[in-house]
């Protein structure tokens, strides 16, 4: 990453972030790249990548009103993972608990998706 380019990395607002950087290594085989850690051992930044897209989750901090979905009953941000099998993706998230919340289909545009929670 430390060449020059411009790129996206999408940032989450959670909770508690050390269980969603398990789900999405076991889930998404997520590789972490750094994290940094409050006092009490709590992380609160981590930065991850899966494939070739980073993306960072973030500790809550609710008096920067940086708040997690759970914290705004729900959010009006969806990432999208693109995939080779979508289905197969879906189904070894929801065996580790992730939330089906729409089963993988076929669509217009030419892309089959489904909607996960973790």
């Amino acid at each position: 990453m430390k060449e020059q380019s411009t790129f996206l990395a999408p940032m989450i607002y959670l909770k508690k972030l050390a269980p969603a950087i398990e789900f999405y290594k076991k889930a998404f085989n997520a590789i972490g790249l750094r994290r940094w850690s409050n006092d009490d051992g709590s992380v609160h930044v981590a930065g991850l990548m899966t494939g070739r897209s980073l993306f960072h989750r973030h500790e809550e901090v609710t008096r920067n009103r940086e708040c997690s979905p759970e914290t705004l009953n729900g959010t009006s941000i969806a990432i999208a993972l693109l995939v080779t099998d979508p289905d197969a993706v879906m189904a070894k998230a929801v065996a580790i608990d992730g939330t089906e919340i729409d089963l993988a289909t076929d669509h217009d545009y030419q892309n089959r998706q489904g909607c996960l929670a973790e």
